[in-house]
């Protein structure tokens, strides 16, 4: 008779887990059960791998230009084929993304430095101050996320940079209203009265009561909103707003292929994909992680 060496963790009943291990264990049940979310975590890991290794695994540079193969077709030495000058396709792809991502990532973090000190102090404080930050923010709202991002990026001139300021100023509206209803329910919790009642300061309570317990909804907003910038990115440079030739921006490309749609349409196929992929694998992943880390999930 032959005996197989069990752990007791191993046989453990999920009642005999801790707190800690039973989420963990719920979580990743959770997790494959929604394969799409699995899906769009990898493709948008993907395209971050390809925007910090293009130095590596792009076959060009973005600037190489072949004169021997002038709006070529795909084939062995340009998998994508060339641009009207020569330039290959998937070289200038990879390095696009580049662009396009360190914006949305870089967007987004700027709005929700932005957005969560002051949307904590209108939810938690409330009084006029909630009344005053509520109603710019309302203005603020009142105009489409696209048209206020453009009409900054103007003011600020075209630049990557200057492109990236503008979409986190223009997101951070919608940001401070997610965190100021987040205050709102939270404050009122029995957890934060308790820490009153004990003599808790305010700054105890909205770091250590009200932020952590906020912070999965502020993710799902996150990856909501860099898909978000990576389109507004790409109409910047589109618009000649954000990223200026010869760097190469997916919005740059689409812009350059206008002039050749009906000669080599490939040229704004491809970069359109790529937006078209990034966006909706994060948006995939946004709807995953909210589905996930919602405490009203059954299952």
């Amino acid at each position: 008779m032959s005996y197989v060496d069990v752990s007791a963790a191993d046989i453990a009943p999920a009642d005999a887990l801790s707190p800690r291990a039973r989420r963990r264990r719920l979580l990743r049940r959770r997790i494959a059960r929604r394969p799409f979310a699995v899906a769009g975590f990898f493709v948008a890991l993907a395209f971050a791998l390809a925007a910090i290794l293009a130095p590596w695994i792009a076959p060009y540079s973005a600037s190489t230009q072949d004169y021997n193969a002038i709006l070529a077709h795909a084939s062995r030495d340009h998998w994508f084929g060339t641009d009207e000058l020569g330039r290959d396709i998937l070289s200038r792809i990879i390095w696009g993304a580049r662009a396009s991502i360190v914006a949305g990532v870089l967007a987004t973090m700027l709005a929700m430095a932005i957005a969560l000190p002051i949307g904590l102090v209108a939810g938690y404080y409330r009084g006029w101050i909630d009344s005053v930050i509520s109603r710019v923010t309302d203005v603020l709202l009142a105009f489409p996320f696209l048209i206020l991002a453009v009409g900054l990026a103007v003011i600020l001139g075209p630049s990557l940079m200057n492109a990236t300021i503008a979409l986190g100023l223009g997101a951070a509206p919608g940001l401070i209203r997610v965190t100021r209803g987040e205050t709102l329910a939270l404050r009122e919790e029995d957890y934060v009265r308790a820490a009153v009642a004990n003599g808790a300061g305010d700054a105890t309570i909205l770091f250590r009561h009200i932020v952590p317990n906020m912070t999965s909804t502020l993710l799902v907003q996150i990856t909501v909103t860099i898909p978000a910038a990576i389109i507004g990115e790409a109409v910047l440079s589109f618009l000649g707003l954000g990223v200026q030739p010869p760097t190469p921006s997916w919005g740059v490309m689409l812009a350059d292929a206008q002039s050749y749609l009906s000669l080599a349409p490939r040229l704004a196929v491809y970069p359109g994909v790529a937006i078209f992929l990034c966006a909706l694998a994060y948006n995939l992943l946004g709807d995953g992680l909210r589905d996930v880390l919602d405490p009203r999930t059954t299952r």
